[in-house]
Formats: structure tokens, C-alpha cells, sequence
């Protein structure tokens, strides 16, 4: 069946009475994981592990990457920065391009670098900045004598 026999046997179908014509999402029901009345729900284990594998990244990137340092002679040009004066020394035009590519390339690498480096270091400072939060409400919702403040006590804080 070609594309334009099926796409008109599916238009014909959908003007037959009693057809929708409005969008339809499919979807799971909410007992086998397509969703629920539930909040998103993350925990301090989950933030510590994508910040890790953040930090990971970073450090493997910043390694593996780094073709403007790579084989720097003594002046600390890296060998590919090399190899463009080189071309350009001799009037090749292919020197300039390559200086290009390896300006655009290290920018690119430090600006995934500075992504890495955002994101493990926002949710280190989110877990401990929850982890305070946590402790100053604990702490404003006992007494002086450390007992627990009764509901029927917070709830006047709340009206």
C-alpha cells in the first residue's frame, strides 16, 4: 500500500460519524507506571548521584578533550596549534581554517566543561542547603524543653 492510498483510507475513516476530531494522547494507566496523583519525588541519594556522574564527566571530558594543550611543546602551544602555524608558515590556507576549528572546538569543550561543573556543583549545594532548611523547620517546631509542637499548634500558623 503506498502513502497516499493509506493516508486517504485514514482520512475517510476519521470522517465516519462518530469519529473524533480532536487530538488523543495515548498514555498507560497509573498502575503500571504511565503516571499519578503524585508529586515528582527526589531524593538526597539521586541529586548526589547525578551531581557525581556530573563531576565524572567533567573530569573525563576536561582529559580527553583538550586537543589545544595536547602534545604542547615549550612554548605551550598543543601540537595542533602547531600544526596550523605551520600550515600557515607556508602560505597554506588550510592553517587558518585550522586555528578556526580549534578555537571553536576548545570553546565548545569549556562551555560543556562549565555545564558539567553548574550542575554538580548546584546540587551539592542544593542538598545542603535542603538539608539546613530541614534542620532550621525541625528546630523552630519544638519547644524550648526539645518536645515536638502539637499539630493542633501549627495549625494556628497556618490559618
Amino acid at each position: 500500500m503506498t502513502f497516499t492510498s493509506e493516508w486517504a483510507a485514514l482520512m475517510s475513516a476519521a470522517k465516519e460519524p462518530g469519529q473524533s476530531t480532536g487530538t488523543r494522547l495515548n498514555q498507560l494507566d497509573p498502575a503500571s507506571g504511565g503516571g499519578s496523583n503524585q508529586d515528582l519525588v527526589v531524593t538526597q541519594d539521586d541529586l548526589g548521584a547525578v551531581g557525581h556522574e556530573a563531576f565524572l564527566l567533567h573530569e573525563r571530558l576536561r582529559k580527553a578533550a583538550d586537543i589545544a594543550g595536547a602534545g604542547s611543546d615549550k612554548s605551550g602551544a598543543g601540537s595542533t596549534a602547531q600544526a596550523a602555524k605551520e600550515c600557515s608558515d607556508r602560505n597554506l590556507t588550510m592553517g587558518g581554517e585550522l586555528y578556526t576549528t580549534l578555537s571553536t572546538w576548545d570553546s565548545q569543550v569549556k562551555t560543556v566543561l562549565q555545564m558539567c561543573a553548574h550542575i554538580s556543583n548546584h546540587l551539592d549545594y542544593s542538598r545542603k542547603a535542603h538539608a539546613a532548611d530541614d534542620k532550621a523547620i525541625a528546630a523552630t517546631l519544638r519547644h524550648r524543653d526539645g518536645s515536638a509542637v502539637s499539630v493542633s499548634e501549627i495549625s494556628k500558623y497556618v490559618k
